[in-house]
């Protein structure tokens, strides 16, 4: 069946443009989002049944292959991959043995460094009514939904999926009570609602999901990339259920051989700012209407890229560099197997090829001209070290994000006692920092506002456009000097900064 988009009663949500979307943009996506997916987590895969790794395995080979194995050319992996083969797929290149791979995954720890110095002591989200018992009010009802949507964790999940994809989205969803109580009469309603212990009781019911970048499929205003007509996404769901596939003489046998799968099915779901529905293998399984009356959902780029409804990725840029560190340490470790043990040549012995060479050995000829010769051994290479340090030097300058910030120290960092000398060294990583801040506050401002419109539409918590305006602090990444950061409150209090600003920012919270 094909979708049925009768009661949106729009002209502009088009059953072939979202079919396009479905079938075809969803699959580029998927190929192009799972490499930086992939290129950040790098997982590992096992060998077994995988015909082309198989036929490369020898001495110098593990039973497993790493996703970042992608990047590196044939004559180390002895694969040839294809851009849409991926890394499972492939196929043998013959006369060419499989050489010592080695992946360090330089992407991943700076990723997580990125997440630790935006979001890795939280965030205070702070309501401006004018009305003192009104924010807090406000912020007590934010704190709640937040904390029952996971609380840091929400916003550390939110950066690393914007920083690996570039931008990452967030749905405001209300729940089943949210919804029962909206569709209350008046009358009961007007008892009910209103009460900050009324939307604290409902606020677990309010779901911020996040969306990561592969099911996004956004139908975007024509003339303006920056409104959301409809938000599509669209993902292979896992059910809870399995299926038995065989063959009747498999069946036969007691059932022996017999292949158990766990289902799965395509979904898609499509919000408009009137109805919402839900489509599986494309047949509508459930739809009801949007109680909010936008599309509730809130875009937030990584670092914003003007035009594009995309940001940009901190692991996309990377990725060229991380294929050739990881192509240099294999070359490196082959040159090592071949070299670091010494071997022997032997003339004029018989039978010695089926002697090893082991202590206490020794080895008997006639033969006068008969010798042991001896080669390998390590040699030093300086210009492949040097090469490999300078890939590690690009990576901290495209990145940002330097040794330091992990807790390596080299003896060229100097003196680290002073705390102007630390924010000069970690320069880079803060000014990126600064820049995400922004960004991330403002999808966060935005979240919070949506919120706060649900709960008026709802008649939960009546509120006005002025209450929703918000402030996001973020605490500082850095070690601090406890009496440097007291004199500076006491000298932000004296030049008339409000208190409970103050003792937000120094990490306390105001009692209503």
């Amino acid at each position: 069946m094909a979708f049925d988009f009768t009661d949106f009663k729009s002209k502009e949500l088009n059953p072939d443009f979202v079919d396009w979307l479905v079938d075809e943009q969803w699959v580029d996506m998927q190929t192009h989002f799972g490499k930086l997916w992939d290129y950040y987590q790098n997982p590992m895969y096992s060998t077994s049944g995988l015909s082309a790794a198989d036929a490369k395995l020898n001495e110098s080979a593990r039973l497993y292959v790493q996703a970042q194995e992608m990047g590196l050319p044939a004559r180390i992996t002895g694969i040839k991959r294809s851009e849409t083969g991926g890394l499972l797929g492939g196929r043998a290149v013959a006369d060419i043995e499989r050489k010592e791979v080695v992946i360090e995954n330089d992407i991943g720890w700076r990723i997580n460094a990125m997440v630790d110095f935006l979001f890795g002591k939280g965030v205070d989200i702070v309501c401006k009514a004018e009305d003192k018992n009104r924010r807090v009010e406000i912020d007590r009802i934010l704190k709640q939904i937040f904390s029952s949507n996971g609380g840091v964790r929400f916003f550390q999940d939110m950066a690393v999926l914007g920083a690996v994809y570039g931008f990452v989205d967030c749905i405001v969803r209300p729940g089943e009570k949210i919804i029962e109580f909206s569709s209350m009469t008046p009358n009961i309603k007007l008892g009910a609602s209103g009460s900050v212990k009324q939307a604290m009781e409902l606020a677990g019911d309010c779901v911020l999901e996040l969306i990561e970048a592969p099911r996004a499929l956004p139908i975007l205003d024509e003339r303006d990339f920056r409104k959301i007509n409809f938000y599509i996404q669209h993902f292979i769901e896992q059910k809870n259920e399995t299926a038995s596939e065989g063959s009747f003489f498999r069946r036969l046998l007691g059932g022996r051989g017999i292949s158990t799968a766990r289902q799965s099915a395509a979904v898609t779901e499509i919000i408009a700012p009137e109805v919402w529905q839900r489509y599986e293998e494309k047949q509508l399984i459930a739809e009801g209407p949007n109680i909010m009356g936008v599309v509730p959902v809130v875009h937030i780029q990584n670092i914003a890229q003007p035009l594009y409804y995309e940001g940009i990725s901190d692991v996309e840029s990377l990725v060229p560099l991380q294929d050739e560190l990881n192509t240099r340490l294999s070359d490196r470790a082959s040159r090592i197997t071949f070299q670091a043990f010494k071997m022997y040549l032997a003339k004029g012995i018989e039978g010695v090829e089926n002697r090893a060479v082991a202590p206490g050995r020794m080895w008997c000829t006639d033969n006068p001209e008969a010798s042991v010769e001896q080669f390998g051994g390590d040699a030093a290479m300086p210009s492949e070290d040097s090469h490999i340090d300078q890939i590690r030097e690009a990576l901290d300058k495209t990145s940002g994000v330097t040794p330091v910030v992990a807790g390596v120290l080299k003896d060229k960092i100097g003196n680290l006692t002073s705390g102007v000398a630390l924010k000069m060294t970690l320069m880079g990583m803060l000014a990126k920092t600064d820049r995400k801040r922004f960004a991330y506050s403002q999808g966060l401002k935005e979240i919070a506002a949506m919120i706060m419109h649900m709960l008026d539409v709802s008649g939960i918590y009546p509120n006005t456009k002025d209450e929703r305006n918000f402030d996001v602090i973020f605490p500082s990444p850095l070690p601090e000097n406890t009496l440097e950061k007291l004199n500076e409150a006491k000298l932000k209090q004296e030049l008339g900064v409000p208190k409970e600003t103050v003792l937000r920012e120094l990490g306390y919270e105001m009692n209503s």
